[in-house]
Parts: structure tokens; sequence; C-alpha cells
């Protein structure tokens, strides 16, 4: 199972947001450039960035998410507010690993399945669910679509994963439950990356039982130091169980 160490921009800085608030960000007093450095040098494998700013529309992390891109050592992926064409193929241009689409696949589902067929396997399909319904707009809407249903109308889609954030345990910060990760594991062929679920090392070891489940991504967790990074690796690697020998 991956796991994707993720920094979360507003303003430059590295944040956590309060319930989910955009309002009430929770700084953290490091430098992005050199966390990402520290995120490849303990092993991981992929990396994830979350620009709160682009959100609500605002550009202001473009060249800082670049430099990181360029100076990070491991793939990128990037989310937060891509709801054009453009700025999926200028990510994309930017040296960008993948990118998560959200809002937009609600909006207009026939151009994120021709983006997915256009960049296979660089294309992430993010299904952030509360209350039974996929919300949009940096989860402050509500959408017509319940996640089954949003799932199967991207079946066959060759996304490189689909995003599933459980909302309630991310914004409630409660103990994690594997509860919507597996009801909606089994409605899709593509892997899946938790998100939301992961605290501390135990988390990561229940994810990686969980069927379909083939990563997790691990932000608050790692600045609050409820979990290092080398814990998370190291709880999520194979474990290779012993076989009878039958004679």
């Amino acid at each position: 199972m991956i796991i994707y160490p993720t920094i979360e921009l507003q303003k430059g800085r590295c944040v956590s947001l309060n319930r989910g608030r955009l309002d009430e960000p929770m700084i953290w007093h490091v430098d992005p450039v050199e966390k990402a450095r520290e995120f490849a040098v303990a092993g991981a494998e992929w990396m994830q960035i979350t620009d709160f700013d682009a959100i609500v529309g605002d550009d202001c992390n473009e060249d800082l998410i670049a430099e990181i891109i360029l100076t990070a050592g491991i793939p990128v992926q990037i989310a937060g507010g891509i709801r054009t064409q453009e700025q999926v193929s200028g990510w994309i241009e930017k040296g960008a690993g993948r990118v998560v689409i959200g809002t937009l696949a609600a909006l207009d589902p026939v151009l994120v399945k021709r983006l997915a067929r256009l960049y296979p396997d660089q294309i992430v399909l993010a299904v952030d669910v509360w209350q039974g319904k996929v919300m949009t707009e940096g989860w402050k809407t509500s959408s017509a679509f319940e996640p089954a249903a949003f799932l199967e109308e991207f079946d066959g889609v060759p996304f490189a994963a689909i995003i599933i954030t459980d909302i309630d345990a991310d914004v409630e910060d409660t103990e994690a439950s594997l509860s919507l990760v597996s009801a909606l594991v089994g409605r899709t062929r593509t892997p899946v990356i938790a998100n939301g679920l992961v605290r501390v090392a135990d988390d990561v070891s229940r994810l990686k039982y969980a069927g379909n489940v083939a990563g997790a991504i691990v932000s608050r967790a790692l600045f609050r130091k409820t979990l290092s990074l080398e814990e998370a690796l190291a709880a999520a690697r194979s474990e290779v169980e012993s076989v009878a020998e039958f004679i």
C-alpha cells in the first residue's frame, strides 16, 4: 500500500483546517519545500499537495507548487480547485505526476472522462462524502450524487486512482472508521486511496486489509506528530505470511 504524505497549502504556508473550514487554518511553521524533500528522504514513493487557495480561485501558490514538483525528488499529486482542462494540462506540463479532480467530475463528467483518456494514469477522481452525498466546492456544496452512483458513472474510466474521503471522520477528528471505504471499494475496479482515516499506525494496518485500498493520504497526523512518516511507511509495507509446507 502506498502512503501519500500530504502538504496542505494556504498563502504559501503548511496548514490544517479546523473542521474543514478554510477560514480557520492551523498554521504549521515549516518550509513546504523542505518538508517535501523530507518526505522523499524518509522513503515516500509519492506525495500530494492540496492547494486550499485554488479551491476559491486564487493561484497564489502556483510558483511554490511548481518549485516543489521540481525539487521534491518524488512524484507529486496535485489537488484543489482544478476545474478546467487548461488547469489539468498546465499542471501536467509543469511536471505533476497526477492531477486530482473532484468538483469538475460532478459538474462535467463527460469532460473528465475525456481527460482521463487523454492522460491515462495521470488523473485521479476525488469522491468526498458527507452524510451520504458527494460534496463539491471544497466540501461546501452537496451534489445530487450518492457515492455508489457517482462511482458507477465513471465505471471503466482509466483513472490512476480514486480518492475516497470520509468527511465525517475527517472533520470530527473522531476515531477512524472503515465503514465508508469498505462499502465503496467493491463498487470500482480502480485502486482506491483512503483519505481522512489515518491518525496512528494501526489505522494504516487496518486499511491494508480492506480489499481494494491501494493507498492512504496522511497529512494532519504527520504535523501533529501522532504518527511519523517512517511509522506509516513501515505499517504499509506488505508482510510476507508464512505458508505451511505439506508433504
